[in-house]
């Protein structure tokens, strides 16, 4: 069966949930899932780094994706594609964690570059090799994840990038780089999909990286909600942010703004977001989860070693977002 199709629009790499005794929460899974799809998200991904996937058993990792995938399915957002992570520092590992995502009901798979072994890996032809490799061997479409600061700093250029997803079964990148120009370039070359709004050209120019046999359009994701509306204005797809975590609401709204041609809006809500994602990104995993605890009533701590907030470093996680907070409160639910 084919995937369903990426959208352009609000996506998030959702948190994954633990008991008291770290055990997987799979009812705030669900319930998290369905909100965030309610709030107007076109895509999820599962086992991200905000999913703490690394501290994940394999059989954990695709009970998280299978969870989200039927509570979405049980809640009438079947449209709502599950992204899931699937990185392994070989070839054949990953391969076999991208044919897991398909088993638990994935539709992509969002790959890092191997990086353990960063003198003889962190070379393009090394990485051109692996991804193509991959790629050929998936069930399933790969988005590649371009993320320095958790891959020992290997930052893939948009030469490379461009030159690995002509590949057919390549369909996306994720840019938390936080690189405009790259992502620029990227979305350029290969004909990235982008949203409709006055505000975009008349006319796109046509991709100059033929992309042979190709099923789907690609989609240039902005990594970080702190670029979201930068995202937009430099031809990028889609907002793919931790932050739609906690305040997904503001991010569809900016991105609807600009959809609309409301720039001056669009501006006025991305620097609302800027101001508290900036707070969620010191704060890390578990500000983040504290932040979902304090607003939601749902999201607890991550699993040891990361480290937990104290109730007075919670408390302030929850007052330096409040602005933020009170318009996402204000704004409806898209679905």
């Amino acid at each position: 069966m084919s995937p369903t199709p990426l959208r352009p629009g609000v996506y998030a790499p959702t948190m994954t949930f633990f008991d008291a005794n770290e055990e997987l929460d799979t009812s705030a899974i669900r319930r998290h899932a369905v909100r965030l799809a309610k709030a107007g998200l076109v895509g999820l991904v599962t086992m991200g780094s905000n999913g703490e996937a690394v501290h994940l058993t394999r059989q954990e990792r695709m009970t998280v994706t299978r969870e989200t995938r039927d509570a979405l399915d049980g809640a009438g957002f079947s449209n709502v594609p599950v992204i899931a992570g699937a990185s392994e520092q070989s070839i054949r590992g990953t391969i076999e964690l991208c044919k897991e995502v398909a088993q638990a009901g994935g539709e992509y798979a969002l790959v890092v570059p191997p990086s353990y072994y960063r003198a003889a890996m962190g070379n393009d032809e090394t990485l051109y090799e692996f991804f193509t490799a991959v790629a050929d061997g998936s069930p399933v479409p790969l988005i590649l994840y371009n993320y320095p600061g958790a891959v020992a700093g290997i930052d893939m250029d948009s030469d490379l990038i461009i030159r690995i997803s002509a590949h057919p079964n390549i369909v996306g990148t994720k840019f938390t780089c936080a690189n405009t120009g790259k992502l620029t370039r990227v979305a350029r070359a290969l004909g990235a999909v982008t949203p409709a709004s006055p505000l975009a050209p008349a006319q796109k120019p046509a991709p100059t990286v033929a992309k042979p046999d190709a099923k789907h359009p690609y989609v240039a994701f902005g990594g970080i909600a702190d670029f979201s509306l930068q995202t937009l204005v430099s031809g990028g797809s889609a907002i793919l942010a931790g932050g739609a975590n906690v305040i997904p609401r503001l991010c569809v709204r900016i991105f609807n703004l600009w959809s609309e041609g409301k720039l001056a809006e669009a501006m006025e809500a991305q620097q609302q977001l800027s101001a508290a994602d900036w707070v969620l990104t010191k704060a890390a995993i578990p500000g983040t989860k504290s932040a979902i605890q304090s607003y939601y009533g749902y999201g607890g701590f991550p699993r040891r070693p990361l480290g937990r907030l104290s109730e007075t470093q919670a408390q302030g996680v929850a007052d330096q977002i409040k602005d933020a907070m009170e318009v996402e409160r204000s704004l409806p639910d898209i679905a």
